[in-house]
């Protein structure tokens, strides 16, 4: 019965393209034949094909799960046509024609597809506009070119973090690392994604679901020797200790302890950023700041 049901839906698919495709005599006349062995064959119509089954849209799907590279290499002509439209769709990127852009790396890929920046390329133009499914697609055509690309692992770390799989970002990012070990990039970005992951498995204990507002990681910043021996100097600061001793005490009416505490907040912060300001910039990071493309615009 599945047999049938999908040579009715080829012999359905073939009459269609009869009624509608733009096709020669020639090829019409080849279809019609196609059409009546199948049917004389399978003893079948395309009436019987299941109503609810679409063959191109199948095909489609299944395809762009699979990567299917040319079987052969482009000529010298094709290489330069597909250059020239790659350098084109890289113009358009930085005028942020990023549907331009993307249609042009599609055609040098065509041309050239044994070319792994142009899928890099592509990548990054379908990041841009949201698309992460196609873009983390095109960074594993890329990769499976040119295994050593680190532009592709970096991108397909970006992909995974917008999509909050920072387990699969990290790995990205660690490769890159790998081929690029003075990226600072890459180094933010996998920082990023470690406290990502971090801020996960608080929020998987149950810290942070009744408490979106406040997503740093506790038990990460109390584990910082670095934090903690700052918070212990400012605390047997004199002064510091004088504050908060009259907030404790109770001595200070109810419209003046969130003064006081604003100030405390505004010294320690202070105090902070002037003695490790490197710290500072990564609890920054934690409170909510994304990994960026260490060149977003800048392609191959």
């Amino acid at each position: 019965m599945a047999v049938k049901g999908l040579v009715a839906s080829i012999i359905r698919f073939l009459t269609k393209q009869l009624e509608e495709g733009d096709i020669t005599e020639d090829s019409r006349e080849s279809l019609e034949v196609a059409i009546q062995c199948l049917e004389s064959a399978y003893n079948v119509q395309a009436s019987d094909a299941p109503a609810n089954f679409d063959l191109l849209s199948c095909c489609e799907t299944a395809m762009e799960g699979c990567t299917v590279l040319p079987n052969r290499e482009a000529t010298a002509e094709e290489k330069g046509e597909a250059e020239k439209l790659k350098n084109q769709g890289n113009a358009l990127m930085k005028e942020d024609k990023i549907h331009e852009a993307i249609a042009l790396y599609t055609k040098a890929i065509e041309l050239d597809g044994r070319n792994a920046v142009y899928y890099g390329n592509r990548a990054a133009a379908y990041s841009k506009i949201g698309n992460q499914r196609r873009a983390i697609k095109d960074c594993e055509t890329a990769l499976t070119v040119d295994p050593t690309y680190s532009k592709a692992y970096g991108r397909l770390g970006l992909a995974y973090s917008s999509l909050d799989k920072h387990k699969e970002a990290k790995e990205c990012y660690q490769k890159a690392l790998e081929m690029e070990p003075d990226s600072e990039g890459y180094k933010n970005n996998l920082q990023l994604a470690e406290e990502k992951l971090a801020q996960q498995g608080v929020s998987n204990m149950g810290l942070g679901a009744n408490n979106p507002g406040f997503p740093m990681d506790l038990s990460s910043m109390l584990s910082n020797p670095a934090l903690m021996s700052m918070a212990r100097q400012m605390l047997s600061n004199p002064g510091m200790q004088n504050m908060l001793g009259d907030l404790m005490s109770g001595n200070i009416e109810q419209g003046g302890r969130m003064e006081v505490l604003i100030e405390a907040g505004q010294q320690l912060a202070q105090q902070m950023q002037t003695a490790n300001p490197e710290l500072i910039e990564s609890l920054r990071r934690q409170m909510g700041g994304g990994p960026n493309d260490p060149d977003p615009r800048q392609q191959n």
